[in-house]
């Protein structure tokens, strides 16, 4: 397995960049880093139909989301829904970190996105971002009408912590008897819990994301030591993964995340899951974002995209 060339390149940029790693300034200065240095290689934004900031409840305070509606032929038909939820270790990102992201999702997929900005650690601890992920999918699911949405077409995806929220919102789901997503889209998605992985060790270093950095991630989140083994962290290591919805994973080969995206799509598959794993041998954590430098993010975006599609498509009617 060879680093794609592209991502090199990108990785000697980082290199030469200015700014200090996350895990080495405060949780605020982590944010202002990654809000300033996202945009530069992250896929081009688009022109939707239209965007819309909401407040939404929740049961221990207001959740925002931005709900990204599509150019669409006036037919009067209502729209799939793709409930998005960002990456950044649960302490960095944002709505307008990924809002390029989200607007080529909604024009590819052809469907609404209604993205999360879930409360961050550390001023909120676990397990707040995964229930506030699960309150996000039942405001939608009971409001679709509202957004001119079709409840019984809705997906749900994430990258990253997003993927660890949209793995451990579909459980909820199920345990809550909720109205199911079709899919979910599961990208690179924090999984195993405990960071002791061979992608762990061997990609500690230079592969953009550290394994400093994801250390400090989870001491920022988690409240105690334990809760690395709450399955609300670890889907991984939930007991019953059966019933869940069909998974599409994503990995990149030189992520430490890989490992605990493999072994989980594995785990699904075992409990009677539809799973997909796509593996992105020559790419890094964080290639989907890069989708302006990295060919390979757009071929992933492509992927995330057509399987959205079908499988609206397959439930239309």
């Amino acid at each position: 397995m060879t680093l794609h060339a592209q991502v090199k390149y990108v990785l000697e940029l980082v290199e030469q960049s200015p700014y200090p790693e996350l895990h080495t300034v405060s949780a605020q200065e982590a944010r202002d880093i990654f809000e300033e240095t996202a945009p530069a290689l992250n896929v081009r934004p688009e022109d939707v139909y239209r965007t819309e900031d909401r407040w939404i409840d929740a049961v221990e305070g207001d959740i925002l989301i931005r709900i990204y509606t599509p150019y669409q032929p006036k037919t009067g038909e209502k729209l799939p829904i793709l409930v998005f939820y960002h990456g950044g270790g649960f302490v960095i990102g944002s709505l307008d970190s990924y809002d390029s992201l989200c607007r080529v999702l909604a024009n590819m997929a052809k469907c609404i996105v209604v993205s999360v900005d879930y409360r961050l650690a550390p001023e909120h601890k676990f397990p707040t971002a995964v229930d506030d992920g699960l309150e996000a999918y039942q405001w939608v699911s009971d409001h679709a009408h509202e957004l001119d949405g079709d409840n019984r077409r809705i997906a749900i995806a994430g990258d990253s912590a997003g993927g660890n929220i949209t793995a451990v919102t579909a459980i909820g789901i199920r345990d809550e008897g909720d109205i199911p997503p079709l899919l979910q889209i599961l990208i690179y998605p924090v999984a195993g819990g405990a960071p002791e992985t061979p992608s762990h060790h061997e990609f500690a270093e230079g592969m953009l994301l550290t394994r400093a950095t994801i250390l400090w991630f989870y001491d920022q989140y988690l409240e105690q030591p334990e809760d690395a083994a709450d399955p609300r962290f670890a889907p991984l290591l939930a007991k019953d993964l059966s019933g869940l919805a069909p998974a599409l994973v994503i990995v990149a080969g030189f992520d430490p995340l890989r490992d605990e995206g493999i072994a989980y799509a594995e785990r699904l598959h075992d409990a009677g899951v539809k799973v997909e794993l796509a593996e992105y041998d020559g790419m890094v954590h964080g290639f989907v974002s890069l989708a302006d430098a990295v060919d390979q993010g757009k071929v992933a975006i492509d992927q995330i995209t057509a399987a959205l599609r079908d499988v609206f498509a397959e439930n239309n009617g």
